[in-house]
């Protein structure tokens, strides 16, 4: 499995899950990854082995002359390692986690390995010749799995070509080890934005939405939970320059890292899920786990993990009043947001939860490497005997 960072977000959450299900069904299960990072320890937990190798991992900035002419230096002894990698380690199937990492599933197109994609973008915002460029690797892939419906139709769009190879797994999204109690009325109003903070996860729109809030007399406050994506530091330094300005001063706390997320869950009021672009969304379906409310922009994944009025609120993107109007609302009206937040975490136990995911992950895999999950099983109790007998 080939994961192009060791960090703990989105993309990241789900080749842990992806991993855990193979390793619960019998699988040896070896991930490479670039660097070290908090991902590692929970790959070793789960008796993953891990690889750290320097690879290269496409970035926005890639897609200018200097960008691409730098990728094409550093590929060449890039493929060759991720070929010795493989031939040490005799992988039954190569998964490659998102579509910033085309070389992996070269190297094995080149080695004859079955190959598994795992699609996690949905940048429709992308320009058509960006997004018709990244898809076109798919083409090296047995089966390309998207995380929603969204993820989909981009890459349907973008190359109709694979539509018999493209398969559908919802996210599976962990929830809390204990059942989330209703949150008990208090003041100050506590704000919650969870991930990466970047302007596609526009941040600045939820201290918007809570310096309209607070202009208007509410006493709220927002708690922004997450690290600044890279190459996004002074996007960042901008977001903390704004905290201090008089309307929002001492209104905001940038808490940084979170995992476990449920603590900072469980001391907030609301989730905003202010992004302008999400495949899926794994922090609004966290938020709706812990029994809170969300108020989320309208856009992709987003559309499909809300069910307008009924498991949270919808508000249009880039929209800091309407965000501040929907949080308003929930003030006065508690029962309607207990009531959102009840059904909401109903909803996502019962679509994505992470059996079901592991189940469909683990089938597709078994599917391209060409044998099922108690041959895994079989082949791994068989290699254990083997080897205790010679050890007597």
């Amino acid at each position: 499995m080939a994961n192009p960072s060791a960090e703990l977000y989105g993309a990241d959450v789900q080749l842990l899950e992806s991993a855990t299900a193979l390793r619960e069904r019998g699988w040896r299960v070896v991930v490479v990854t670039p660097s070290t990072g908090p991902l590692v320890p929970r790959l070793t937990a789960i008796g993953a082995e891990v690889e750290l190798q320097p690879f290269p991992v496409l970035r926005r900035a890639d897609f200018s002359v200097r960008g691409a002419a730098s990728l094409v230096r550093t590929s060449g002894g890039a493929l060759s390692e991720m070929r010795r990698l493989m031939e040490r380690v005799a992988p039954d199937a190569v998964y490659v986690n998102t579509i910033t990492l085309p070389w992996w599933l070269l190297a094995a197109r080149w080695g004859r390995l079955p190959r598994l994609c795992h699609v996690h973008e949905a940048e429709s915002r992308d320009p058509v010749w960006v997004r018709r460029a990244l898809a076109l690797q798919l083409g090296l892939a047995d089966v390309t799995i998207v995380n929603s419906r969204a993820t989909q139709a981009v890459t349907a769009a973008a190359a109709p070509y694979l539509r018999r190879r493209v398969r559908l797994v919802p996210n599976g999204v962990r929830g809390p080890a204990t059942p989330p109690a209703a949150r008990a009325r208090r003041t100050p109003y506590r704000l919650l934005v969870v991930g990466r903070i970047s302007p596609r996860k526009a941040t600045h729109v939820a201290l918007e939405a809570t310096a309209r809030l607070r202009s208007a007399g509410r006493d709220v406050r927002l708690e922004v939970c997450g690290t600044p994506a890279p190459g996004h530091e002074e996007y960042f330094e901008g977001l903390r320059a704004r905290a201090e300005q008089p309307d929002l001063a001492g209104a905001v706390l940038f808490s940084g890292y979170q995992s476990p997320i449920w603590p900072a869950l469980d001391r907030a009021d609301v989730l905003l899920a202010p992004s302008l672009g999400e495949s899926f969304g794994n922090a609004v379906v966290q938020g709706q786990l812990a029994r809170r409310p969300v108020v989320a922009s309208a856009v992709q994944g987003h559309v499909e993990t809300i069910e307008p009025g009924v498991s949270g609120v919808l508000v249009p993107s880039e929209d800091p009043a309407a965000m501040g109007d929907a949080v308003a609302r929930l003030m006065d009206l508690p029962g309607t947001a207990e009531q959102l937040a009840l059904l909401g975490m109903r909803r996502a136990q019962e679509l994505y939860g992470i059996a079901r995911y592991g189940d469909e992950v683990a089938e597709l895999v078994g599917e391209v490497a060409g044998r099922s999950h108690l041959d895994v099983v079989q082949a791994r109790h068989e290699l254990a005997e083997r080897q205790a007998e010679q050890r007597a």
